[in-house]
């Protein structure tokens, strides 16, 4: 049987890019060492791994813009990764890398992140002695959390893509190149998160009516297009015509798109992520957040006996604290927070 996986590797070596990572080079990579899968390669045993996983699970219950959405067509982390996950591997097959490694880091990259998206992680480093990067979180997910504690024992290439996955702030071009995932793959997810949630947060903020469509940036509909498949389009051929025609070992892309796209994001950080009609929401699961930690740190015994019997205890409390909230869903987090401090009605029978 093991020759149907010796198949796809042979099938890798000759049809792809030789800049491309090869899966039987990463069969010996895992932290606890495994007889290789007769059927899979390395990489497609990882995307199976990630995708049954309860974190995995549990982020179709998380906000990615607007808090815990009643509308059926809001995003949620889930879909982001999913729509992360096409654009990689449309990058990917354009430029004939690894298709299983682009999609095995494109849905494991946010599998740390919070209830309540980036106000739950604000939460976090907050209170946290040593903060909180839901990157970091994501690959603790997966080497620890995950499996009772065993983890999932992926390969060092997905490992690397999910923990270097984060854009931040900073330009697209003229990354220190040690800041970069070690593969051209990861590189890809890393832009690939950067194009998803631009474009799609746009149209879930005027789905809700947060903007209009006069009030784009000029760049946006001028440089990226006027509307998401439009950008789409010419955000990947940008992408992958700048690529080939480079001669460094980076993704990249032309000065005009990354200007598009930077104008793009700062319209979305004023306009958007710091809305007050959104905001207002997001300070009350602060709050909540942060109520949460302070019940949980002030009586750790109860923590431990009721919450979180399971927590890996293989550091500080503030550790299995920070675990435990990390992996609440924003309904979860909500509905704890409701029996904990919502008083009940007495009933006298």
């Amino acid at each position: 049987m093991s020759d149907i996986r010796i198949r796809a590797e042979q099938r890798e070596e000759r049809i792809l890019s030789p800049r491309a990572a090869r899966a039987a080079d990463y069969n010996d990579t895992r932290a606890q060492t495994e007889t290789p899968c007769d059927v899979r390669t390395a990489f497609q045993r990882d995307i199976h791994r990630i995708v049954h996983s309860k974190a995995f699970r549990r982020l179709r219950g998380k906000t990615q813009v607007f808090l815990w959405p009643e509308g059926d067509h809001y995003r949620t982390r889930m879909t982001h990764c999913m729509e992360v996950n096409q654009i990689a591997r449309t990058l990917a097959r354009a430029l004939d890398l690894n298709e299983d490694l682009t999609e095995a880091v494109a849905l494991g990259h946010d599998l740390g992140h919070t209830a309540f998206g980036h106000a739950g992680e604000g939460v976090l480093c907050e209170l946290h002695p040593d903060g909180f990067r839901h990157e970091v979180q994501s690959l603790r997910v997966v080497d620890r959390l995950e499996r009772d504690g065993t983890g999932l024992n992926l390969t060092s290439a997905v490992r690397d893509g999910i923990l270097n996955h984060s854009k931040g702030a900073g330009p697209l071009l003229d990354v220190p190149v040690a800041s970069l995932p070690k593969t051209l793959e990861g590189q890809i997810v890393r832009l690939a998160d950067l194009i998803a949630y631009i474009n799609h947060d746009l149209d879930d903020a005027l789905r809700a009516k947060i903007i209009a469509e006069d009030e784009l940036p000029r760049a946006t509909a001028a440089i990226l297009g006027s509307s998401t498949s439009g950008r789409l389009t010419f955000i990947v051929t940008d992408i992958v015509q700048h690529t080939r025609q480079s001669d460094q070992d980076l993704i990249t892309m032309s000065p005009a798109l990354a200007d598009g796209l930077e104008q793009t994001r700062e319209f979305l950080y004023q306009r958007v992520y710091y809305n007050d009609q959104v905001h207002c929401e997001f300070r009350k699961a602060t709050r909540l957040l942060s109520s949460l930690w302070e019940f949980f740190m002030g009586d750790l015994n109860r923590f431990y006996a009721e919450y979180a019997r399971n927590a890996l205890r293989d550091g500080p409390p503030e550790d299995d604290v920070r675990d435990y909230i990390a992996g609440m869903t924003d309904a979860f987090a909500t509905t704890l927070f409701q029996k904990v401090f919502t008083p009940r009605r007495w009933y006298i029978y």
